[in-house]
C-alpha cells in the first residue's frame, strides 16, 4: 500500500468512527416545560376547589395561587385534583410597597411577605412572586432601590430557612428598567433564594424578552406567559396592548423559547392572560401555551 492510499484509508476510517460516535451523541438540552396558570386567569368557578378543577380539565399542570388564601382549602383542592402549586403570588405587595416612605407601610409589607413565604412552604411551592417597589414622583429611583433592598434583606433568612425563592417580577413600576440592572439588583443579595420572575409580555413596553432572558440566565426562577401588541398600544394606549390573544401579538415566542433553551430554563411557564372565563376559554389558553412551548 502506497502512502497516498494509506492516508486515504486512514481518513475514511476516522470519518466513519467520527460519524458513528456522532450518531450516539444526545442533545445537551431537552425542553420539558410545565404548563401553569395564574389564579387571576381562572375565571371559571367560585370556590378554590372549582377553580383547581377547571384548570385541570383545561389541561394545565399546576396553579399559581395568591397568598393569604385559606390554606386548608388550597391543600384540599391541590390534593383532590393532583395539581401542584409551583408558586405563590403575593397579594399585598402593591398595597404595602417595600419602597413606601412610611416605615409602617414597609413593615406591613414585610409581614405580608412572610405570610406569602409560609403559604408557599405549606403548599409545597418553591417560589413567591414579589413586586419590590415603585418609583414615583414622590419616591425617587435611588430611594426605591435602597428601601426595597433593606426590606428584602429582612426576608432572606426566612426564605433560606423555608427554601422558598423570592422572585422579583418585572412590572410597570418604573423600576429595574434594564436586564443588567435587574441582574445587579438580584445579585446584591448574594443568596440562591432571591431570583427573578420573568414576565414575557410586560417587557415588550420597553425591551425584548429574549435579550432579558439571556442576561438574567439562571436567575430566572419562574416565567409568566403573557401576550402584548405594540401596534394596539400605539393606537389605543399602553395598557390596551394586553388586549390580544396569545400568539396574536408581538412577542416573538420562537426567540423566547430559544433563549430559554440556551440558558437551560426548564421549569414552569405560567399563563397570566385574559380569556379564561369559560371552560372553552381555559382550554384555548392551554392549547395556545402548548404551541408556544413547541415554538
Amino acid at each position: 500500500m502506497n502512502r497516498r492510499q494509506f492516508a486515504k484509508n486512514t481518513f475514511m476510517a476516522s470519518a466513519m468512527v467520527s460519524l458513528s460516535g456522532f450518531s450516539e451523541i444526545k442533545p445537551l438540552f431537552s425542553r420539558s416545560l410545565k404548563k401553569g396558570i395564574m389564579w387571576g386567569s381562572i375565571g371559571v368557578g367560585k370556590t378554590i376547589q372549582e377553580k383547581f378543577s377547571a384548570a385541570k380539565d383545561a389541561g394545565f399542570d399546576g396553579v399559581e395561587v395568591m397568598s393569604h388564601l385559606d390554606r386548608n382549602e388550597v391543600l384540599k383542592a391541590r390534593d383532590a385534583t393532583g395539581l401542584p402549586v409551583p408558586s405563590v403570588c403575593g397579594t399585598m405587595h402593591w398595597k404595602f410597597l417595600l419602597s413606601d416612605p412610611d416605615p409602617k407601610v414597609r413593615e406591613d409589607g414585610v409581614a405580608a411577605m412572610k405570610v406569602s413565604l409560609e403559604d408557599a412552604a405549606a403548599y409545597g411551592a418553591d417560589t413567591v412572586l414579589l413586586v419590590p417597589g415603585r418609583v414615583t414622583e414622590a419616591v425617587g429611583y435611588e430611594e426605591c432601590w435602597k428601601r426595597s433592598t433593606e426590606e428584602i434583606k429582612k426576608l432572606v433568612p426566612l426564605a433560606e430557612k423555608l427554601k422558598i425563592k423570592i422572585a422579583i417580577e418585572n412590572v410597570w413600576n418604573s423600576f429595574l428598567l434594564s436586564p443588567m440592572e435587574a441582574r445587579t439588583y438580584v445579585d446584591q443579595f448574594k443568596s440562591p433564594y432571591v431570583g427573578f420572575y420573568f414576565d414575557c409580555g410586560n417587557i415588550l413596553a420597553y425591551g425584548w424578552p429574549d435579550q432579558w432572558i439571556r442576561i438574567l440566565g439562571k436567575r430566572i426562577a419562574k416565567v409568566h406567559i403573557k401576550e402584548y401588541s405594540r401596534k394596539i398600544a400605539d393606537k389605543l394606549g399602553k395598557s390596551a396592548g394586553f388586549g390580544v390573544k396569545l400568539l396574536e401579538g408581538d412577542v416573538n415566542w420562537s426567540s423566547v423559547m430559544k433563549a430559554f433553551d440556551e440558558t437551560g430554563y426548564n421549569g414552569w411557564t405560567t399563563i397570566e392572560q385574559p380569556g379564561g372565563d369559560s371552560p372553552e376559554g381555559l382550554k384555548d389558553l392551554c392549547d395556545r401555551l402548548k404551541k408556544i412551548q413547541e415554538s
